[in-house]
């Protein structure tokens, strides 16, 4: 089905009604995209599942691929969020470094055919600055969580490794993504770079 363009001007949603509208439209292309794929994504099934007009998407958003920037967006903002919390009070339930990872792995409420079409999205479209503030989110998140203290470039290169481990896993759909076994790997690489960064071999 062709998507139908509304000539309509698109306005920040600065009200809180608008605001909940936006918020509805990237709940609803969530969903779409996790039970149509990629194939079946577009702007009327979205307004369709949001139960909105077509003309309410277009008033935010210019295409589908805004829709899907929006979405990484706003999760890239809330896993930062949740790797600034004090890892405190969740070191007695979970260490804090599986904590961490385990954060990322469960990013888009583990909606892995979503989380796929989004990543590449914002590989297409984030700037050079951008993704270097998206990093230092988790490297402040890792540092915070890592037992062992890393300067700034083992810090780099530690969760470079991790991150680049788990994107490959995103976009490759690997079926291990979610399991036990791929977040137990992510945590031994941590550690075990951390621990042998921290004592520096004298090579």
């Amino acid at each position: 089905m062709n998507e139908q363009v509304v000539p309509e001007q698109r306005v920040s949603p600065r009200q809180q009604r608008s605001m909940a509208t936006v918020d509805v439209i990237i709940e609803a292309a969530a969903q779409v995209l996790e039970i149509a794929g990629e194939a079946g994504f577009n702007t009327n099934a979205i307004a369709e599942r949001a139960g909105v007009g077509i003309g309410s998407i277009y008033r935010y958003f210019p295409d589908k691929h805004a829709i899907l920037v929006e979405m990484g967006r706003r999760e890239m903002a809330r896993v930062g969020a949740e790797l600034r919390i004090d890892p405190g009070p969740i070191a007695g339930r979970l260490a804090a470094d599986r904590q961490a990872i385990r954060t990322f792995l469960r990013a888009f409420g583990e909606r892995t055919r979503a989380r796929r079409v989004v990543v590449l999205a914002l590989l297409g479209q984030l700037s050079a600055e951008e993704l270097q503030t998206a990093f230092a989110q988790a490297e402040a998140g890792l540092a915070s969580r890592i037992a062992a203290p890393l300067d700034r470039i083992q810090l780099f290169v530690l969760s470079r490794a991790l991150l680049g481990a788990m994107r490959a896993a995103v976009l490759e759909d690997a079926d291990f993504l979610l399991s036990q076994k791929f977040e137990d790997e992510l945590v031994l690489l941590s550690r075990t770079y951390a621990s042998a960064a921290s004592g520096r071999l004298s090579d």
